[in-house]
């Protein structure tokens, strides 16, 4: 099956991403091996310090203005004047032409289960109520597993160094976007600011994680627009509890033939054979068995 021609896609090339570490393996020997790379990046809004997050810095304009999203500090009708990084200070600011409200976003915080920095500011739930799902997205079984094959075979930062998330937006079994970073929410957030920088709407979209389905990632992915969430680990009861009530895909365990579908089953068409469905790479296999949860 060819490769994924992607809008954006990882680079693990890239010398800043990755650094190669001696040590022992578990027989005593000397092993070369690489490990993934993370600095902080500060991020500011109209002159005010929000938060320092740990990330890859591959793609700090996306990360600061999907961060801001999520966390709801920028709205969709909000209009960016500038969005500025400086490598060498580890900053990146963002400027609005109009005043946010961060300031009381900055008053509550809520500690979510997200890894790495996960402190959700202000109201999680702000939104979720009313945003309404497109219902005549219709997820084929077929167009599922060319989608996942698709996914598992872009080259990654994680197959390089594993230690990393990876998060794909697609249509229907072609991937667009794939963003990578040490902790699943950065990766997200980095969509959702590409997203909202690029004009894409998600109304008719996929969404794939490798991260567990949680009620994080289940709200990000409705604020997001996005009615089919998926991803090769497992559920949480409060995701599952949220996804129905949004009516939003959730499709779980996805690994070689097999998935689970726990929230907005009526999406689905089954129209494959999962006979006749290959089984997903040993080396695919052990290393998100391994890392994934």
């Amino acid at each position: 099956m060819d490769t994924p021609d992607l809008q954006v896609r990882p680079d693990p090339a890239d010398p800043r991403l990755t650094r190669r570490v001696t040590g022992l393996d578990h027989t005593g020997a000397e092993v070369e091996t690489s490990v993934t790379m993370e600095r902080p990046l500060t991020l500011y809004l109209n002159g005010q310090e929000i938060v320092t997050m740990m990330t890859i810095l591959d793609r700090p304009e996306d990360l600061a203005v999907g961060y801001l999203l999520n966390q709801g500090m920028l709205r969709a009708e909000d209009r960016l004047t500038a969005v500025d990084y400086d490598d060498d200070l580890g900053v990146v600011v963002v400027r609005t032409e109009a005043r946010t409200d961060f300031e009381e976003k900055l008053k509550k915080k809520t500690l979510t289960s997200g890894c790495a920095q996960g402190t959700a500011f202000g109201d999680l739930m702000e939104g979720f109520a009313s945003v309404r799902l497109s219902t005549e997205v219709k997820l084929r079984t077929s167009d599922l597993y060319r989608l996942l094959h698709r996914i598992n075979t872009i080259p990654s930062l994680y197959l390089e160094a594993g230690a990393i998330h990876g998060c794909a937006l697609a249509a229907a079994d072609q991937p667009l976007c794939y963003m990578e970073d040490v902790g699943r929410h950065n990766a997200v957030d980095k969509i959702a600011g590409w997203m909202f920088r690029a004009g894409v709407s998600g109304a008719d979209k996929i969404f794939y994680t490798t991260g567990r389905l949680t009620s994080e990632m289940v709200i990000k992915t409705v604020r997001m627009g996005i009615p089919i969430l998926l991803s090769r680990s497992g559920f949480t009861a409060w995701g599952v509890e949220l996804a129905r009530e949004a009516n939003l895909t959730l499709i779980g365990r996805c690994k070689g033939k097999r998935f689970t579908v726990l929230a907005g089953e009526g999406r689905m068409v089954f129209d494959a054979d999962p006979r006749y469905v290959e089984e997903e790479s040993a080396k695919h296999w052990r290393k998100n068995s391994a890392e994934a949860e």
